[in-house]
């Protein structure tokens, strides 16, 4: 069988499911997004990207976003950022505050959202929030060679209204001396980075620089690519990290607006969308439809 092949058969297995979870209803925006629905790209080395259902569905990428902030801010400063943020899973939940009274406000990755605040404030540093998105949204879309990839500013502002924990993070940082631009400034530039909205197509695209294909834009050095990939595999699910190494093998990152940016490195780059979510906050059919393809592909970082 053909990996095209094989796409659509997956397709139609994964829209026979039962249970597709429950989407992101504590922002508001995506509260109303029908969970049942299920969209891949496969970007391979030789520049061919195959598809399966709703491909071409642009949704908010949300914590994906935060590969690409990394890679922006690694670029910046390279490894200055680990004196603000550490590279271990956090076992907890995404926007958990205890690890960081634990922790002296030092977030344990860039990945939870703590963390993802400081690699925000650290690109906001001498900049503004407009030049900051701009410098973000800028990267996206030279990745992915596409110019027509936004920012959904109603997702932004629903978030914006929403997210009294990231604001509670965002203060909690700052009052450990971890936040040096305004935490409303910082907050503002996050949610609006979160709403980065792409389809399967785009954000599959964009995943090749991360990957290393020969065919991608040359915007990351390998240092920094596999940098980007080890915090993936051992912290880009959340606290289901090691069940997703453990069921697929390969560096990812999710979100929560269903979205899966998977990294086989070298062979290929791969997203996934489903807007219902499992217990830690990942896409659930988008995992299942990940372990299929490891299964049938034999990509694994684990060889």
């Amino acid at each position: 069988m053909t990996l095209d092949r094989f796409l659509q058969d997956l397709d139609r297995d994964i829209r026979a499911a039962a249970d597709w979870g429950k989407v992101a209803d504590y922002i508001p925006e995506l509260g109303g997004i029908a969970p049942d629905q299920f969209g891949i790209a496969v970007a391979l080395a030789d520049g061919q990207v195959l598809t399966a259902g709703q491909a071409d569905q642009e949704f908010s990428i949300q914590s994906v976003s935060k590969v690409f902030a990394l890679a922006c801010v690694l670029g910046r400063i390279g490894e200055q950022l680990w004196l603000r943020v550490g590279r271990e899973p956090s076992g907890d939940r995404f926007d958990s505050i205890l690890l960081l009274e634990q922790e002296k406000g030092r977030p344990r990755n860039p990945f939870i959202n703590a963390g993802a605040i400081v690699v925000t404030d650290e690109l906001l540093r001498g900049r503004s929030p407009q030049l900051t998105l701009a410098e973000i949204l800028g990267f996206v879309r030279a990745a992915a060679e596409d110019d027509d990839i936004h920012i959904d500013k109603a997702v932004a502002r629903s978030e914006a209204r929403t997210g009294y924990r990231n604001a509670a993070l965002a203060h909690y940082l700052r009052s450990f001396g971890n936040l040096r631009n305004p935490p409303d400034h910082v907050i503002g530039t996050y949610v609006h980075q979160c709403a980065i909205e792409m389809s399967c197509i785009q954000l599959a695209r964009a995943g090749r620089v991360i990957a290393g294909l020969d065919c991608a834009p040359a915007l990351l050095a390998p240092v920094k690519q596999r940098r980007i990939n080890a915090l993936m595999m051992t912290c880009g699910q959340y606290d289901g990290s090691g069940n997703f190494a453990f069921r697929v093998g390969m560096p990812a990152k999710s979100g929560v607006g269903g979205g899966l940016l998977i990294i086989a490195p070298g062979k290929a780059s791969i997203a996934i969308w489903s807007p219902g979510l499992d217990g830690w906050g990942n896409s659930q059919m988008g995992t299942l439809a990940a372990e299929k393809l490891a299964e049938f592909t034999g990509w694994s970082v684990f060889g």
